[in-house]
Parts: structure tokens; sequence; C-alpha cells
């Protein structure tokens, strides 16, 4: 008899759910109103999107040892409370006419800082409320949840500030937010002892050296590592390469990089069964094999110019990763003492959020001297890099997830 996912796990999903759509409805709405509102330019609504970006990298692993420390349904719910807080401050300003530039990304800095505490704490919580034998189920719907917020999101911001403005798109993301808080409230949580007279420094040192040296978290960082820069390479280029070698117009290149979160969406949905079927060392892999598979893809339209070939290279880069997401969360929730779990994801979200501005500014550098061709051709050469790390590591050879450190649930 199949099992069912707990009640409360249920509840954690459904908070998921309304938390991702207010970060993606307020991410995507932030620069569509600095620009038509505020009349910004492509250096300021640049400036926009790297202040959002920053407390990912400042702000993981100390979100971190706090999901470690601290009740963490609590945890989030403060976050949650801080994000819809910080998105009433939009029309509070707007009416008041101090709506600026500065003041979107001070504010999208705060409302960022809720979402990776959310981020962090979500995947420590799940542990709690899960039998070890539906953790891939679980973080599959966590996965469904996160993909159809990123699919939605952007295109519903879009067409609610041009139907209801900006100051109601705002105002919708935060009621977003406080149903997230209203549904966290029946997520159960156990109790946890605490230690006493914890330094921070010694947790961060704690939690960073578990990931690294353990033989099956250490691979999973690097790849995690080749991953986000190829990505962000590939990311500065696409655009200007699919304008002057693949010939697309605007709405030619929003179709084709849409297909990333329709691929979401297919990856979280087949996941779960796919996971059961194979190996679990294999399940892991598909992820990175379908990653080489899709910038080969994108490299073939440097021969052949192909918009339908750039479309199914995003749909292959939005289903492959989410594979890997759900597999290597659920591997490291199995091989990581309960007490150190918020830390070591809070490592692997720090060490990705600073991969990327690297991985940004490299394409942005190679683009600028050579063209954008030469972008496609090191990102993939970097996708083929994180296959490789991953690879040549013990965790292909994992027939089944290993036994846990610790038991997984309550």
């Amino acid at each position: 008899m199949t099992q069912t996912l707990p009640s409360s796990f249920r509840s954690l999903a459904l908070s998921n759910l309304a938390a991702q759509s207010a970060e993606q409805i307020s991410l995507a709405a932030a620069p569509i109103i600095a620009v038509l509102a505020l009349g910004a330019g492509t250096g300021e609504t640049g400036l926009l999107a790297a202040v959002q970006t920053l407390p990912f990298l400042l702000l993981s692993f100390p979100a971190g040892v706090l999901a470690d420390r601290m009740p963490r349904r609590v945890l989030m719910m403060v976050a949650e409370g801080l994000r819809a807080v910080t998105l009433l401050a939009l029309p509070a300003l707007a009416m008041l006419g101090w709506l600026s530039v500065p003041a979107l990304a001070i504010l999208g800095f705060l409302a960022a800082t809720g979402t990776v505490v959310f981020s962090v704490t979500a995947p420590a919580l799940i542990p709690t409320l899960v039998p070890r034998s539906l953790l891939a189920r679980a973080n599959g719907q966590m996965a469904l949840a996160s993909s159809m917020a990123f699919t939605a999101g952007p295109a519903l911001a879009g067409v609610l500030v041009g139907w209801a403005g900006a100051s109601q798109t705002f105002v919708l993301a935060a009621a977003l937010s406080l149903v997230a808080i209203l549904v966290l409230i029946r997520v159960p949580e156990a109790p946890r002892s605490q230690p006493s007279e914890r330094h921070i420094w010694r947790d961060l040192k704690e939690g960073a050296s578990f990931a690294w040296n353990h033989p099956l978290l250490r691979p999973l960082l690097l790849t995690a590592v080749a991953w986000n820069f190829a990505w962000f390479v590939l990311q500065a280029a696409y655009v200007p390469y699919a304008v002057s070698i693949l010939g697309l117009t605007a709405s030619g290149i929003g179709t084709s990089m849409a297909t990333y979160g329709i691929g979401m969406v297919v990856g979280a949905l087949i996941a779960p069964p796919l996971v059961a079927r194979l190996t679990f060392g294999t399940a892991i892999l598909v992820g990175p094999f379908a990653s080489v598979a899709a910038a080969l893809t994108m490299a073939a339209t440097l021969w052949v110019p192909s918009g339908i070939l750039a479309a199914l290279s995003f749909f292959l880069f939005g289903a492959g990763p989410i594979l890997w997401i759900i597999s290597q969360t659920t591997l490291r929730q199995t091989v990581t003492p309960g007490h150190l779990l918020g830390r070591v994801s809070a490592i692997l979200m720090t060490a990705t959020a600073g991969t990327r501005p690297i991985g940004a500014f490299v394409g942005a550098a190679i683009g600028a001297y050579y063209g954008p061709q030469l972008c496609i051709v090191v990102a993939a050469l970097g996708f083929v890099v994180q296959l490789l790390v991953i690879l040549s590591s013990a965790v292909p050879k994992l027939e089944a997830l290993p036994e846990p450190v610790e038991p997984a649930a309550a």
C-alpha cells in the first residue's frame, strides 16, 4: 500500500507554494516598476537585481546557524513576516511619493532576506515531518511548488502591474506571505535539545567542516558550484546571442526562455517515480547528464541557428536540475545530523550564490571581448566539468540511500 505524506508536511508544502509565489511576483514586479514608473535604465535595473541577490551570498550561512539554534517553524514565520511588512511598505512609499529605485533596492534586500531564511530552514524541517522512505516524494512536492511559482510568477506580475498597478501587485504578494504564515501555524515541530554557550563562529566552522569533509556532500557542493558558474556564463550571453546569432525577436527570446519553467514543472512531476525506479546514485546523475545534453543542444545552434533548439535547451536545463535538486536534497537530509541540517543547507546556498556573480562577470567579459559565441562554448565546457566532478565521486555508486546518521522523523 502506498504511503501518504502526513498532513503536517502538506501544510508545509502549501506554505512553501504561497511563499515562493510571493517571492517570484515581487522579484519580477520590481524591475518592471523601476523601468515603467521610475524611468530606470539598464544600469539601475542591474543594480536592483544585484542588491536583491546579495542576501543569498551574505546571509545564507548565518540563517543556517539560526535554523539549527531556533525553532524552525517560528523562524520561517518571522521570515515571512519580514517579507510581508517589506512588501506592504512599497505601496505606502508610493502613496507618499517617496518610491525610488534605491528604495526598491533596499526593500528588495529585506524581502530577499526573508526568502533566504525560509529557503535554508524548510529543507531542515522536512525530515522531522516525514519518514525517510518518503523524503524524495516530499522534496519533489516542494520542488514542484517552487517550479510552479517560478513559471507563473513573472507572467502574473507583468499582468498585475499592467492591469491593477504596482501597489496592488505588492499587496497581493504580501497577502501570499501572510497566507504562508497562517498555514505554518498548523505545522508541528518536535522539541530539540539546544546546545548551551555555543559561539557563532564555532557553529559556522562545524557546519562547513562537516559538508567539506563528508565524502558524499563535498562532490554535491563542487558540482553545484560548477553548474552555477556555467549557467550564469550562459545567462550573461544568451540575450545578445539570441538577437545577433539566432535572429530572435523579443517575443521569441521570451518564449525560448519560458520553456525553462515548463521543464522545471515536468521534472518535478516525473522525479519521484523516476527516483523510485533507478538506483539512487543513477538518479542523482540524471540532472548533470541532462545539463550536458542541454548545453550541447545550445552549442548546436552555433552551426544550426534555431530558436527551437534554444527552447529545447532551456527545457532540458529546467527538467534536469530539478531532478538533481530533489535527489541531492534527499541525500543531504539523510547523511547530515539533524542539528547540522540548517548550516549544511546554508553552505550549499552560500557557495552557489557566490559563484553566480563570478559566472556572470566572466560571461560578460568574454562576450564583450570575443563575442557571445565563445560564451556558449565556455558554458558547455563548464557543464561537462560539473558532470565529471560527480562522476568521479562515490555518489554514483550508491544503490540506495545510505543509512541515516540519526532518525529522520521525530
